[in-house]
């Protein structure tokens, strides 16, 4: 159900995490979350049956890689084997690099509001970190907006959200714990693609 039409000060459909695929759902369907997460976030579920990831590229594990959105430069994030929004989320880059982001689709939603310029974060300091966020909000004037109706569509407290340190902290340590090497990517001739982050600028 869209419940981007709804009238001022009336209840919103929001994520029900008992429901089934209801979070992707509003990802590709709720004009507000489409707003922030296909168009500030650079993550574009609105269109699931057009991703297809490249001929080739697989899990080494044999597990099933179901794309489900995709970034602006056709990057792909995907499920890793069977089940729901729960299931490990790998990033696809058609760069030929890929890695682990998030223990289940709640997770990657929390990072995206938090610091959708996560792709920078790796091997930054504090202060190129902070330079990156001013940039980025600079570029995106009403980012603010844009990130507390996309909460809202989604029926996530902001005040809840973790801090950006913790989310980009929690991202790195996915990328290198016990989840990641289960996720292994690798490509069309066997060979692993390269890790996400290990080309992070110091």
């Amino acid at each position: 159900m869209n419940g981007s039409n709804a009238p001022a000060g009336s209840v919103a459909p929001t994520w029900r995490p008992d429901v089934p695929g209801a979070l992707l759902s509003l990802l590709g369907t709720d004009e507000r979350a489409v707003a922030f997460f296909a168009g500030v976030a650079d993550l574009d579920a609105t269109d699931p049956d057009s991703h297809a990831l490249e001929e080739g590229v697989r899990l080494a594990s044999g597990a099933r890689l179901e794309q489900f959105a995709r970034a602006g430069s056709g990057d792909a994030f995907c499920f890793v084997g069977e089940g729901g929004e729960e299931r490990p989320v790998v990033y696809v880059g058609l760069g030929g690099e890929a890695g682990l982001l998030a223990l289940g689709l709640p997770e990657l939603v929390q990072l995206c509001l938090v610091a959708p310029w996560w792709r920078d974060a790796p091997g930054r300091t504090p202060e190129e970190l902070q330079a990156i966020a001013d940039e980025y909000r600079e570029d995106v004037p009403d980012f603010a907006r844009r990130r507390d109706r996309a909460a809202r569509a989604l029926g996530i407290d902001l005040d809840g959200l973790p801090s950006e340190v913790t989310v980009l902290a929690r991202l790195v340590e996915r990328s290198r714990g016990p989840v990641a090497a289960s996720c292994l990517v690798v490509g069309y001739d066997g060979d692993p693609l390269d890790p996400l982050f290990n080309t992070a600028r110091p």
